[in-house]
């Protein structure tokens, strides 16, 4: 394949690197992180900003790296005006991983490429923050906590929930056991946008052409095709490179509702969709799934997800015997009482709850408190949020939906041995 380099080869080009013994880190030799950051796109581009300043007086983004040279060196500008220092730039992220003085790196590229890039962080001596999900298979999971262990460094995945206020407030109200018996929960996610803008078609640049955009080193080690920005700036919606809706979405939900619940896999999982509302183009993933979750301990996760209408917004949900909690939008809890004919007056007559994040608890979008708590964990030790195991057992979740989808059959989950089979 054209112009790529695979962690494979980075590791034969660099064994003298990575045999090295590690240097000092940031916080031993009393000075501040330095970063090295891949991918500047929609989300990349944005939070590198949000690590400047939710680290600020911890970190220093040493390297940027992307295969759009219009993008790098937009992103290069902007480093520069915040930190009043340029970082260095790099095409190819094996390099970047060669300058011994980066401490961490920070991986948003498209979810193929997360394995061998966080592999290579990790055996050249690197902290590693990696947007979520984890991984583009369940089998790449197990080969990235392996590589955490060895390595000894922190390893953050990207789902913020893990990070937000309002949410370990819901654990505490699930905890108290104020919703009764939980055996159910639903969780949903629903957006709706005009015909000339359709779902996941994020703007392809004017000026994006072969010679400023390495193709070579996006697809990495998906199969070859010839040069495609659909496929290079619309990545999420082809399955070479995403798992759609169950991996970019799903995965958050139901991992929030692990943390309040304090699960951590389910047994087996059904999901059916298609493409239904947007049927004019060259989409593979479906713009419409609804999954069915069963856990070992008697529990049920209802998922739905449409982008056809965008009514209902994004939320979860527990309902319990004796109330339903709810976080809506990241940002407003509520639990109400059950009310039903019979209810006990010591439950029908508790008080409804609402708290919004903001104003209650003074936080908005988690993202900046996930961040700055990676940058906590190396600076000052805190423990992880989103550590590795959790971050894959989220995106196991959202692997089994995929691969249920896709075969059109129900998968079973053998959290024992890690194993996964089809009905």
């Amino acid at each position: 394949m054209a112009n790529t380099i695979s962690r494979r080869s980075f590791v034969t080009r660099s064994a003298a690197l990575t045999a090295a013994p590690a240097l000092l880190n940031a916080q031993a030799a009393g000075s501040k992180v330095n970063v090295g950051w891949v991918g500047l796109g929609n989300r990349g581009g944005k939070h590198i900003t949000t690590l400047m300043e939710e680290g600020a007086g911890d970190v220093y983004v040493k390297a940027i790296c992307d295969t759009f040279s219009p993008r790098l060196a937009k992103t290069k500008d902007e480093v520069t005006t915040i930190q009043k220092r340029a970082p260095d730039t790099y095409d190819d992220y094996y390099k970047m991983l060669q300058d011994k003085s980066i401490d961490a790196i920070g991986i948003f590229t498209p979810e193929h490429l997360h394995r061998d890039m966080a592999i290579a962080a990790l055996e050249a001596g690197k902290h590693v923050y990696c947007e979520k999900p984890l991984t583009h298979t369940i089998e790449e999971g197990f080969e990235i906590i392996e590589a955490v262990k060895k390595s000894g460094k922190k390893f953050q995945v990207g789902t913020q929930r893990r990070s937000a206020l309002i949410y370990r407030k819901a654990k505490e109200i699930y905890e108290s056991g104020v919703l009764g018996k939980v055996v159910y929960a639903r969780a949903f996610w629903y957006r709706n946008s005009a015909p000339s803008d359709p779902a996941w078609r994020y703007e392809i640049p004017a000026d994006a052409e072969p010679a400023n955009t390495d193709y070579g080193k996006f697809l990495g080690e998906a199969p070859d095709t010839p040069f495609n920005k659909e496929r290079y700036f619309q990545w999420r919606l082809y399955w070479d490179y995403s798992g759609g809706i169950s991996t970019d979405l799903l995965v958050h939900q139901t991992d929030a509702i692990h943390m309040i619940t304090g699960r951590h896999y389910c047994k087996s999982v059904t999901c059916s969709g298609g493409i239904h509302y947007w049927t004019e183009d060259d989409r593979e993933v479906p713009d419409t799934v609804t999954a069915a979750f069963e856990y070992p301990d008697h529990f049920h996760i209802n998922y739905s997800s449409a982008f056809s209408n965008s009514r209902y917004d994004y939320g979860e949900q527990l309902l319990g015997s004796e109330g339903t909690l709810e976080v809506m939008g990241l940002q407003d809890l509520y639990v109400y009482p059950e009310k039903y004919r019979g209810a006990p007056a010591h439950v029908s007559s508790r008080p409804e709850i609402h708290i919004n994040s903001q104003k209650d608890l003074g936080q908005g979008n988690p993202t900046g408190a996930h961040i700055k708590n990676f940058v906590d964990a190396i600076v000052r030790n805190a423990p992880l949020n989103c550590d590795v195991l959790t971050g894959h057992e989220a995106a196991v979740t959202g692997h089994l939906a995929t691969m249920s989808y896709r075969q059109e059959k129900k998968v079973y989950w053998d959290q024992e041995n890690g194993k996964y089979r089809f009905a």
